[in-house]
């Protein structure tokens, strides 16, 4: 899909990747409704938008909010005449203590926000996509979708997820001419890997923070890059993107595939 003359819908859009990846598409050509909790940081990056010649406007969402996510839907079609992309990027880490010494309250909302948004935005989303003829949705995961992330087991269940959700929804593009992907970022400098985690003591904060000053990151920008390919590629469709640092992005096959043919299946 070309994104030049297209609506584009990203949530998270007031920061961080979601920023980056309302920029490039809205350089692209495309409109874009930045959905965000934060305001200030949506209305910003409209501020940007508009400020290089792009059209954007901003819609408060709280992605945990069934009626939020309709409400921005709405909003998109409402305010330009349709939605052809959607970006479902909204996400959390989960504070301090890990699982299972988590407080119930504190892992829910991550599973809330990292997976349970996902599958509700889209499902708002699939109606307004089928009435432009079909589009676009791609899903932000993460590397930890697809390896053991020791650091914080509720947000690598909810972004394993989110990839099983992305491949399992590719009967989509037969049915809606919908295509729906997921990338896997590794480390990504925005101000969530910034942000200090509740539930850190001093001592914990210096060691993260040093080990933070130490680590490569990838720009959001390159996330960016990885979402334009996902909205123009039409051959790609139920795919998970890995984007590492230094490395050439590329897509990640399921570990297993199977087959009526025995010897096909791993």
């Amino acid at each position: 899909m070309d994104p030049n003359g297209k609506t584009a819908l990203i949530t998270g859009g007031g920061s961080g990747i979601g920023r980056a990846t309302s920029l490039a598409l809205a350089g692209a050509g495309a409109s874009i409704v930045v959905a965000d909790i934060d305001a200030a940081g949506g209305e910003e990056t409209v501020a940007l938008i508009e400020s290089a010649g792009g059209q954007a406007a901003f819609v408060q969402t709280d992605v945990t909010s069934r009626e939020d996510l309709e409400r921005m839907v709405s909003f998109a079609e409402r305010r330009f005449g349709g939605l052809d992309i959607l970006h479902n990027n909204a996400g959390i880490g989960t504070p301090q203590p890990r699982f299972p010494a988590a407080p119930a309250d504190l892992w829910e909302k991550t599973m809330t926000v990292d997976i349970w948004s996902v599958i509700a935005g889209t499902q708002a989303a699939v109606p307004a996509l089928t009435r432009r003829g079909g589009g676009v949705i791609v899903n932000t995961a993460s590397m930890a979708g697809v390896i053991p992330f020791l650091p914080d087991p509720i947000y690598a269940a909810a972004k394993h997820a989110v990839v099983g959700f992305s491949r399992a929804l590719a009967f989509l593009r037969d049915e809606a001419n919908i295509r729906v992907n997921c990338i896997c970022p590794g480390v990504v400098d925005t101000p969530m890997v910034r942000r200090q985690m509740p539930g850190f003591s001093s001592e914990e904060r210096e060691r993260r923070d040093a080990m933070l000053a130490q680590m490569p990151m990838i720009k959001p920008e390159e996330i960016a890059d990885a979402v334009l390919e996902f909205v123009r590629d039409d051959s790609l469709n139920g795919e998970a993107m890995g984007v590492m640092y230094g490395r050439p992005r590329k897509l990640i096959p399921p570990a297993v595939r199977f087959s009526r043919d025995p010897a096909q299946s791993v």
